[in-house]
């Protein structure tokens, strides 16, 4: 667990206050942390390649279209210079990555899942075998569920990770097949007027700040409304209407919907599985001294 304990004791206080700082000046970073763990560990390895910059020879992870709508990459810079003030060269970007979503998910509300340290850094994008690991929020149930049990994570698991759509929001780009040339007959006729309020164009901008609330009643909260939500076809991607309506996944879906403290559990299990996906340990990797870069070597 503490990996760190001698060669930076203060790293995981550290990191703590910054994500705490960082919240209080701008709530969506929360969401952005929960996001990079999963986008991060389950490409392969637990190993911060997410976070590296394109260059002349290699496309970044950021870049793709999987990748659509995640930001606040530059703040994870600012944990990082704030551990590397006080530990130069000692704490990895993988590490940050992960420790962060772990504060993050506290600070929306969510569990304090205690989770193993020691992972190092990737000295590559894996920009071009993306898409083979990261399901689609438009994928048949059977690829989203055979893509998590390759990494380990079983259906309740892949339910509670789900949940995490339990906040933040959802941009237009990715709902207008839902609504236009025709409404999906699924959606609840009751929320399909939000849905188009907030979503006017066929075609809309993927710049515009066009976006829909994941749960309108709790908003900024991670909890298990989501799943009563999905219940109630109120569900914004079609993943979340697939997980309430098919028979492998609907059972859990409902234990959830009634317990918050089994969502809870099966959540933080499945955290912990994502982040010990395959890290780089040992003399593999290295300690980036920027996260968006790969160390120089003379």
């Amino acid at each position: 667990m503490d990996f760190y304990k001698d060669s930076c004791p203060q790293a995981e206080d550290i990191i703590r206050e910054q994500v705490k700082l960082l919240y209080k000046n701008h709530k969506n970073t929360a969401f952005s942390w929960l996001r990079n763990i999963f986008h991060d560990c389950a490409v392969q390895s637990c190993d911060a390649s997410l976070l590296l910059d394109s260059t002349r020879r290699s496309l970044s992870e950021k870049e793709m279209d999987r990748s659509f709508g995640m930001r606040n990459f530059r703040y994870i810079e600012t944990i990082k210079e704030a551990v590397e003030r006080e530990c130069p060269g000692v704490v990895s970007c993988a590490d940050i990555l992960v420790l962060s979503a772990r504060d993050g998910i506290v600070s929306v509300g969510g569990p304090y899942i205690p989770l193993k340290t020691g992972r190092r850094d990737g000295r590559k994008s894996r920009a071009e075998i993306l898409e083979q690991y990261l399901p689609d929020h438009n994928e048949s149930m059977s690829v989203v569920l055979e893509r998590f049990a390759s990494m380990g994570v079983d259906t309740p698991g892949l339910v509670a990770l789900l949940g995490s759509h339990s906040v933040g929001r959802t941009h237009c780009v990715k709902l207008v097949h839902r609504l236009y040339p025709e409404v999906d007959p699924a959606l609840n006729p009751n929320h399909v007027e939000h849905m188009l309020y907030k979503c006017p164009d066929a075609i809309p901008d993927p710049k515009a700040v066009q976006y829909v609330r994941n749960d309108r009643g709790t908003p900024m909260i991670l909890d298990n409304n989501y799943y009563r939500n999905i219940l109630d076809n109120k569900g914004l991607l079609l993943v979340d209407h697939q997980l309430a309506t098919d028979k492998r996944t609907k059972p859990y879906v409902k234990k959830m919907a009634k317990s918050q403290s089994y969502f809870f559990k099966e959540f933080s299990r499945a955290i912990t599985i994502l982040s010990e996906n395959n890290p780089l340990t040992g003399n593999k990797g290295e300690i980036r001294k920027q996260c968006n870069m790969v160390n120089k070597h003379n």
